[in-house]
């Protein structure tokens, strides 16, 4: 088993242990929605509820320490975890956000790691808007990947409603473009795969 499937398992187990909702939004559901990448980490969101972040965090550190000084601090302000797992292997633990994570988690599917392993992963749709918030170059790149791979089967309304509704909440309508992009380009080319 290959490092980042043994840490998206590790983890998995873990956070299902402790009844934390959670899903997987970095490389691993790339290969599954988009085109297959080299990544090493695992990125994963979880739900928390309010008021229990820096109890849920600190559990989590005394498993997996944090990557940066004073990882809890760093967690809480920043609302993202650096992780060290055994073996070498790193993950991100992002907190969720209160409304439309819940949706997202509601929306996942488990993912066969093969050997009856299965870890949750977020849907093709969920995957777009995490990119197209990051906005990174490598982000642009998954859209497109997962906008020519998954096609007619994305829901578009769904798509359009929560990217739209970010660029309004971040007063940053390059959000909203980031799919509108690769949605052209993919109409232009005449919908082939």
């Amino acid at each position: 088993m290959n490092l980042q499937v043994e840490t998206a398992w590790r983890l998995h187990q873990f956070l299902t242990d402790r009844e934390i909702p959670y899903i997987i939004i970095g490389g691993i559901a790339v290969q599954r929605w988009g085109q297959p990448r080299l990544t090493r980490d695992v990125d994963l969101t979880i739900v928390v509820p309010a008021g229990r972040e820096e109890a849920v965090l600190g559990e989590i550190l005394k498993s997996f320490p944090g990557r940066v000084e004073d990882a809890l601090q760093f967690a809480l302000v920043h609302r993202v975890l650096p992780a060290r797992l055994p073996g070498g292997s790193e993950a991100d633990i992002t907190l969720g956000l209160p409304g439309y994570e819940e949706g997202v988690m509601a929306r996942a599917v488990d993912y066969d790691l093969g050997d009856g392993r299965a870890v949750r992963l977020c849907s093709a749709e969920d995957l777009i808007i995490h990119k197209a918030v990051a906005g990174r170059p490598q982000d642009l790149v998954d859209i497109e990947g997962i906008v020519a791979r998954q096609r007619d089967r994305l829901d578009l309304a769904y798509l359009r409603r929560w990217l739209g509704e970010f660029s309004t909440l971040l007063d940053d309508q390059e959000i909203a473009q980031r799919f509108e992009r690769a949605w052209e380009e993919y109409l232009k080319r005449g919908r082939s795969p």
